[in-house]
């Protein structure tokens, strides 16, 4: 599986003033068209795996659809020119896709593009948790790091690349059960959701998402979506990334293993 998602390119190695001429492996990066009912609605560059869970995925943490059962058909098709992702979605819901499109103006694969105001991304948040619902604890630093470690270990693409992003789900038990990877984040993301989904019993809200990417807008409002309340991450989060996770109810945490520290926001 992994020989169709990297390929071999020849480099110049330079070292110490010496070049050599090598062989290196880069991530494969393919446009992938995602069709509802026929209906063609975004393209993404993605890497060409787990296409059915990011089709997935991507359907409900963009509001697509509210229920994976929604969705009642996907065929995943190679094409000279990609891959096409095609999806059979319930009537009401292939409706409001058609008139949600008709109002804006483009349409990309972040989570914001098209939104008119700021507001238009309050309105699309969850409602926060109330009570104890609203507090989770916070892991300790081995708990996370242990973690990061298992995460590493199960990203063969990035370890052949170094040219891909990662989403790890940590379960109740804080096991790293599930990792995705891909060239893009949001990409990587929606494939871990939809994965989880089909793979899984367990309530998105019972674990915690684990990313090598920074916590930007997109991925958090997707993760308010979805309704992930921890997401821990190595990057440092924007400002309103932070924002967005605050009225969402999201613990949103920063790993930093060079200074052996969480920072909690």
């Amino acid at each position: 599986m992994l020989d169709q998602v990297k390929a071999a390119v020849s480099v110049s190695q330079i070292q110490q003033g010496e070049a050599e001429t090598a062989d290196d492996w880069l991530a494969t990066e393919v446009p992938v068209a995602l069709e509802y009912n026929g209906i063609s609605h975004v393209v993404l560059m993605a890497t060409p795996d787990q296409l059915a869970a990011l089709g997935l995925g991507f359907s409900l943490s963009e509001q697509i659809i509210q229920h994976p059962q929604e969705l009642f058909d996907v065929e995943v098709i190679e094409a000279a020119d990609g891959w096409r992702i095609q999806m059979e979605i319930a009537t009401p819901r292939f409706l409001a896709l058609k008139e949600r499109r008709r109002q804006l103006t483009g349409r990309t694969g972040c989570g914001l593009c098209g939104t008119e105001s700021l507001a238009d991304v309050w309105r699309q948040l969850p409602a926060k948790p109330a009570g104890e619902l609203a507090v989770l604890p916070t892991p300790d630093y081995q708990t996370i790091r242990d973690a990061f470690d298992a995460f590493s270990q199960k990203q063969p693409l990035f370890a052949a690349t170094g040219a891909c992003h990662g989403a790890a789900w940590l379960d109740a038990n804080s096991m790293v059960s599930i990792v995705c990877e891909d060239v893009g984040r949001h990409n990587a993301l929606d494939k871990l959701i939809g994965t989880v989904v089909r793979q899984s019993e367990t309530q998105l809200s019972a674990g915690s998402l684990l990313l090598t990417s920074r916590a930007s807008v997109e991925m958090v409002q997707k993760s308010a979506v979805m309704g992930i309340r921890q997401v821990i991450v190595l990057s440092a989060p924007t400002a309103l990334a932070v924002e967005i996770a605050h009225r969402a109810g999201i613990s949103l945490i920063r790993y930093q293993p060079g200074k052996r520290r969480l920072v909690v926001f």
